[in-house]
């Protein structure tokens, strides 16, 4: 029995030299950049595995054949998880090709990793001291956390392979479909139902209903994405359908970014309206829409490039091309960037604002709107004034909306009949009216017997309202004037208007037409006490 036993161990020891020998005696050649690309990528294929021979491709004076195994598998599960296809016919097949870039024997494999490179030492070509020293890292980046162990692990479902996957990876696919409906279900109950509660507690309803609900969806595949590119090159699938499998992850992505910073500029928005809200100003209501569609156009720019930059298109050509053309539109459209700037200086220095009356030049009227370009002013004909900002900005702006009170000045002729006594008694009376009236400032007003006319008696009327409109100015004006009619009425006081008068000697049988003035000083005092008692009253 122990003679057999012997004779079976003997064979199985000469049948492992044997597959030792025959694994050393495989034809390999590291004569060309094209057989040392080949060399590690044939041998590393599952039906011609042989890692100790996909290690003769570095160079054995700096890596220890162990090592070289490892590092060669490595590189290989970088290219797979990249999805980086190394096309075999584009290496050149000469031993001495030199690369005019660089001046040296070398041949770059792929422009995501400029230092993945084989170099001529000697006779043969090896991967370069630089490859060698930044495999490991790159292996750390397209399997973070670990996840390189998964492949140690997920084989365990089985190798056999339906529609050319293998079962394990079958089952991976499941299992990352599984987790990402998880995720995404999980992350859209914690922003819906959470933070729609906060936000229902403190009274946004509004904010809840508009704006983060549309949000919930975005902001979970914006997290479950980033772990599905992770977790693709793990199942190790078939390099063409990797590469664009990863392509397609990346492209969509940048769409859901797109989706949810879109509408977080709505959320901004809406905040900095209420702030609007707050102030005085109307200018800042007028800026918060049009900063929303200043932001939502950077976001779906910025946004469109990300996706053509992860889709693996060279953007630097087309943000050059943009830069030259933005050069050139500048250079055509110099109005409308003097007019932008312009309407900037008006949000800036804020000399109006929405609802304002302003004069300048031929422009009198009520601002509508101020926009990016023209400003919109309304006139007092009811037709509407488009003035560029870049030309009104340049002119001198008369804003009677700034005004804090509205001036009225008017003159009262009397008839050059009236007494002394009764005009000084009626100047007071004008003043007890402006001290009276609601809507006049009392701290300063001017009400003087001002001149002698060729027809009258003059009195200055030169008063102040405190009002925001010219409508309620317009009221007020009304009132006081009205007042000033009753009060020459109740005093007798008749107003002039031009006239000439022939004086003609009077006639017995006729009396004379000019007014009788009867009434003494004491009797006017008395007037004018009881309008005073009669305005304090009322």
């Amino acid at each position: 029995m122990k003679k057999y036993l012997n004779s079976i161990l003997c064979l199985i020891s000469v049948l492992m030299s044997v597959s030792g020998r025959a694994q050393d005696t495989l034809e390999y050649s590291l004569a060309t950049p094209y057989n040392t690309v080949l060399t590690h990528l044939k041998y590393l294929q599952e039906d011609s595995y042989h890692p100790s021979i996909a290690a003769k491709v570095f160079n054995p004076n700096e890596v220890e054949p162990q090592e070289a195994e490892i590092l060669a598998i490595k590189l290989k599960q970088v290219l797979d998880g990249q999805g980086i296809f190394i096309e075999l016919d584009q290496i050149p097949r000469e031993p001495n090709y030199y690369d005019s870039i660089s001046n040296k024997n070398r041949f770059y494999l792929t422009k995501k990793y400029p230092d993945l490179y084989v170099e001529k030492i000697g006779r043969r070509w090896y991967f370069s001291r630089s490859t060698v020293s930044n495999i490991t890292e790159w292996h750390n980046e397209v399997y973070p956390l670990g996840m390189d162990k998964l492949l140690e692990v997920l084989p365990v479902f089985g190798t056999a392979k339906i529609m050319g996957l293998h079962l394990w990876q079958l089952f991976g696919i499941l299992i990352i479909i599984i987790a990402a409906f998880v995720l995404h279900k999980l992350f859209t109950l914690i922003i819906e139902k959470i933070m729609i509660q906060l936000l229902l507690r403190s009274g946004y309803k509004k904010l809840a209903d508009e704006v983060i609900l549309p949000v919930a969806r975005p902001v979970s595949f914006l997290v479950i994405f980033p772990l599905l590119i992770l977790l693709v090159p793990v199942l190790q699938l078939p390099i063409t359908m990797n590469k664009y499998l990863i392509l397609v992850l990346k492209g969509v992505w940048p769409i859901f970014a797109i989706v949810f910073f879109y509408r977080l500029v709505d959320i901004i928005c809406l905040y900095l309206a209420k702030l609007a809200d707050k102030t005085e100003s109307t200018l800042d209501d007028q800026l918060v829409p049009l900063l929303r569609k200043v932001l939502k156009t950077f976001v779906v720019i910025v946004g469109s490039l990300f996706i053509l930059d992860n889709l693996e298109f060279d953007i630097t050509g087309l943000i050059a091309g943009i830069s030259i053309g933005g050069l050139a539109f500048a250079l055509a459209a110099q109005d409308t960037i003097k007019n932008f700037f312009g309407s900037l200086m008006i949000f800036i220095d804020r000399p109006f604002q929405v609802g304002d009356w302003i004069t300048s030049n031929d422009v009198d009227g009520t601002v509508e709107e101020v926009g990016f370009r023209s400003t919109r002013i309304r006139t007092f004909r009811n037709s509407l004034m488009y003035i560029p900002n870049g030309v009104i900005t340049n002119q001198t702006i008369d804003n009677h909306g700034l005004r804090k009170y509205r001036r009225f000045m008017t003159t009262i002729a009397l008839t050059y009949d009236t007494p002394p006594t009764l005009i000084d008694i009626f100047v007071q009376g004008l003043e007890e009216i402006v001290k009276h009236h609601p809507k006049t400032r009392k701290d300063y007003y001017e009400i003087h017997f001002n001149d002698m006319g060729d027809s009258s008696l003059n009195v200055l009327f030169y008063i102040f309202f405190d009002v925001p409109s010219w409508s309620e100015e317009l009221r007020s004006r009304h009132e006081v004037l009205l007042e000033i009619v009753v009060l020459a009425d109740k005093m007798g006081i008749n107003f002039a208007f031009p006239t000439q008068t022939l004086h003609m000697e009077t006639f017995p049988e006729k009396k004379d037409n000019s007014p009788v003035y009867d009434k003494g000083q004491e009797e006017l005092k008395k007037i004018l006490e009881a309008y005073r008692a009669n305005k304090s009253k009322s």
